[in-house]
């Protein structure tokens, strides 16, 4: 069995719900957290997880908001078959000329994913400024598998961080497997490890020079 959320058209109605909630919310920025993406990102969030639960509607059976700020998810719900999400709210200002946001790391995602029950969401929300009022252009409410390759990277943090090359340009592969893009990450991670022993060695001959 699949995600009856994400395996068929739900999920375009729950982006489309998230768009025209937060598009018809009053004006909850000032002008000082109107120039802070941080502060926008913060007051965006706190809204959705007040609200999500609803956007879900019957589908849900549990949820919850309630989480450590360095935890994997920012809400996390079960729907009636018995699926887990977590979903990760990222926020941008797509005035800004880049921003590459990390999403998670590729160990943690790894060892969640051994459960075909689970999955890792992103809910992205693209928004402008006029003033003090955030408008939403876009939403993306997908899960990570869903993400093409060709927009994500790793960073060079722990075991590898995954992150959106560049959050202008989000690429998706929607319908893409699990299984097909677990192994696309395994081949990226079997070609970024080798390249970082090499940047390594070089940091260690650098320091050995040094020291002579």
């Amino acid at each position: 069995m699949k995600s009856q959320i994400f395996y068929t058209d739900r999920y375009k109605v729950i982006e489309a719900s998230i768009a025209d909630f937060l598009n018809s919310q009053p004006d909850f920025l000032s002008v000082r957290t109107a120039t802070s993406p941080r502060a926008v990102g913060d007051a965006v969030q706190d809204l959705l997880c007040d609200n999500f639960q609803s956007m879900l509607g019957d589908i849900c059976a549990e949820y919850s908001s309630t989480f450590a700020r360095r935890a994997m998810a920012d809400l996390a719900f079960t729907d009636t078959d018995g699926f887990y999400y977590v979903v990760d709210v990222k926020t941008h200002r797509i005035s800004t000329s880049f921003n590459m946001p990390n999403l998670t790391s590729v160990e943690r995602l790894s060892r969640f994913y051994e459960d075909d029950k689970n999955y890792f969401i992103l809910l992205v929300v693209k928004y402008d400024i006029l003033g003090t009022r955030a408008t939403v252009q876009k939403v993306h409410f997908v899960p990570i598998e869903f993400l093409s390759w060709e927009c994500l990277t790793i960073g060079a943090l722990g075991w590898g961080q995954i992150q959106i090359a560049n959050a202008n340009i989000i690429t998706l592969n929607e319908q893409c497997s699990r299984k097909s893009w677990m192994l696309q990450l395994c081949d990226v991670m079997l070609t970024f490890y080798p390249r970082e022993i090499g940047k390594i060695h070089k940091r260690i001959g650098y320091f050995e020079r040094l020291r002579q």
